[in-house]
């Protein structure tokens, strides 16, 4: 089975992958309806804690989850996987959750702002150094001769431009971008979400057997992703609302770009593309539950108790 798993490619016809293209980047347009140029000034005003969530995200996500592939060995796809969705930009859905885990929004947003638009050079990269060390995914990314150029094109085409386009039309027609956000971003994403269900089902009798152990490296992974963001802020001493903000970040990857990465670039590469769609589900049971448990602490009570002495000071009374 983790032969199979390795060589069967989901079937996606060349016009339905044109059609998960454009249904991809109408759905970055919607993100971009929430964005504005003030939210890359806000990193300018106040640079430590967008840098540390950037860095975090850009820097150290891909390595770590470099160390996490060599420690698990799962089998190349599933490597190639997971090293792909490590080098994507943050989800959309995180600046949700973490108004939700009354964390910093303006951080968030920030932050999806600037590694959505850095993702068209970090992701090439960070796909192709990592992958590059190891012997597994290095033989597939030769086998599919992926070319960083070619994606480059790609996310620009994919992620930047309608980013920008977003943005632009947010500022020209507030009003009714306003209006338009919520419904097109749902329903744009309920499409994207049957193409890809629709691309799983045709080869069902060979993926049933791998989606078990697939989701448990997935939950592994994100739950190291989340870790990671938190780790890194409380040690670079961000305050309670920031280290919400970049924790969530961290942990909420764009699966939909590296899902239309696989299948633009790796053939719907089975592996590959189960741990893209099971992140996709996963990452957002992981975030809501951790923005849940983090609504019903507020910050201000997180702050109060780290620097509440721990033993109470002479003469104090009961």
């Amino acid at each position: 089975m983790d032969f199979a798993l390795d060589a069967i490619r989901l079937d996606f016809e060349p016009g339905k992958l044109l059609a998960l293209n454009i249904i991809l980047a109408i759905l970055m347009f919607g993100v971009a309806l929430d964005l504005k140029l003030a939210d890359f000034r806000a990193v300018a005003r106040a640079p430590k804690g967008p840098l540390v969530g950037i860095a975090t995200q850009l820097l150290l996500l891909p390595p770590a989850t470099f160390l996490l592939v060599q420690l698990i060995d799962p089998i190349p796809s599933v490597k190639l996987g997971m090293m792909l969705v490590a080098a994507c930009p943050g989800g959309n859905v995180s600046n949700f959750l973490v108004w939700m885990a009354r964390g910093n929004t303006a951080l968030s947003v920030s932050m999806t702002a600037v590694t959505s638009s850095a993702a068209v050079f970090t992701t090439p990269f960070n796909l192709a150094f990592w992958a590059s060390l190891d012997p597994d995914t290095r033989a597939l990314l030769a086998e599919v001769a992926v070319d960083a150029g070619d994606m480059f094109v790609t996310i620009l085409l994919l992620l930047a431009l309608p980013l920008a386009a977003g943005m632009m039309f947010r500022a020209r027609f507030p009003d009714f971008a306003a209006r338009v956000q919520r419904p097109l971003r749902m329903t744009d994403g309920a499409i994207f979400l049957s193409f890809i269900v629709l691309a799983f089902y045709s080869d069902r009798e060979y993926l049933t057997a791998a989606i078990l152990p697939v989701l448990v490296i997935v939950i592994i992974h994100n739950t190291m992703s989340l870790g990671l963001g938190y780790t890194v802020a409380r040690a670079l001493r961000l305050p309670t609302r920031d280290r919400r903000a970049v924790t969530l970040e961290v942990g909420i990857q764009n699966s939909g770009l590296g899902l239309a990465l696989i299948f633009n670039f790796f053939a719907g590469l089975g592996g590959t593309a189960i741990v893209a769609a099971w992140w996709g589900t996963w990452h957002l049971v992981g975030g809501f539950t951790l923005a849940m448990i983090w609504s019903r602490l507020r910050p201000e009570q997180v702050e109060t108790s780290q620097i509440r002495p721990a033993v109470p000071e002479p003469g104090g009374g009961d």
